[in-house]
């Protein structure tokens, strides 16, 4: 009797695993030739702060994705992958955007943020060095320097939001030039993002940001809907009503932050899609991109002309 229900048990687990392979397969797009980006650029000189005052060998780069200069808008973003703090989804939320951007004349710089592996400030030194670099380089790259604002999807939605209220204005007295320069980014584009670490967060990002039992001044400072001040930069985010891995109490909890404070905000709640939007395609993927576009002409980030 045991042997049989072990078969069983294995019969129902081959076809639950036949199941999700055929679920994520339906909403996965075809698998996507990696782009060549324009340049890539190390993140950090050989060493790269891990916080404490402590460093660890870093070999990470940025890929530079331009577009052509006749399409170039002088606008740039700072892209982060989501993935749970455990991956980067690079080929749904990296290389098609940056595809998307270019064409509409936006230079984007996707960012494989390290891994936190409970090391809090690992993504967020990691984003203000993508932003101080972007802006070291903005007449290299033909770049607006105060038009440099950062995207960030579900778990790379956490980074983002953490650089855009943890920020500064850089060290005048750095040996490193770069790190002379202001990291807050000009705007931030937020979708699906994981914002806090409290009620509402992904237990799964939470855990691999902070463990499993995270200190509450951690919480605190990393429930980013709590860091929002006057200075924050104007955001857009975009969130499924059904998301259910990552509620979209987490969007609306900043939302309400941003409004407290004054600053320009705008949410769009879709009525469906759930956490990735159908798997990064379809017509409400679409909607996003559509209006995020907008906002930032509204907003005067981008020139009406290359929408």
């Amino acid at each position: 009797m045991k042997q049989m229900n072990r078969v069983y048990s294995l019969a129902a687990i081959s076809l639950c695993m036949f199941g999700l392979a055929s679920s994520l397969s339906a909403q996965t797009p075809a698998k996507l030739v990696k782009p060549t980006p324009t340049e890539r650029v190390a993140l950090w000189p050989g060493k790269a702060p891990i916080g404490d005052g402590k460093f660890e060998d870093c070999n990470l780069e940025l890929e530079v994705f331009l577009p052509p200069a006749e399409k170039a808008s002088g606008t740039a973003i700072v892209l982060c992958p989501g993935g749970g703090y455990i991956r980067h989804v690079t080929d749904r939320e990296g290389y098609p955007i940056a595809r998307w951007l270019n064409d509409h004349g936006i230079a984007t710089i996707i960012l494989e943020y390290r891994l936190p592996e409970l090391r809090h400030q690992v993504p967020l030194l990691d984003a203000q060095r993508a932003i101080r670099l972007t802006r070291a380089n903005a007449a290299t790259w033909k770049i607006d320097p105060n038009r440099i604002g950062i995207l960030g999807f579900s778990a790379g939605g956490h980074v983002a939001s953490t650089a855009a209220t943890h920020f500064d204005d850089g060290n005048g007295n750095s040996s490193d030039p770069i790190e002379r320069l202001s990291c807050r980014p000009d705007f931030s584009w937020l979708v699906y993002p994981v914002v806090t670490m409290g009620k509402y967060t992904n237990t799964g990002s939470r855990n691999e940001l902070l463990g499993a039992d995270p200190k509450p001044e951690l919480v605190h400072l990393y429930s980013n809907e709590t860091q929002v001040t006057a200075n924050t930069p104007p955001t857009f985010l975009a969130h499924a009503v059904d998301d259910k891995p990552v509620p979209p109490e987490n969007s609306r909890q900043f939302v309400a932050a941003m409004k407290a404070h004054r600053v320009s905000v705008e949410l769009l709640e879709l009525p469906s899609g759930g956490h990735g939007l159908n798997g990064c395609q379809g017509p409400l993927w679409e909607q996003w991109k559509a209006a995020a576009l907008k906002w930032l002409a509204r907003e005067k980030f981008l020139p009406t002309t290359t929408r």
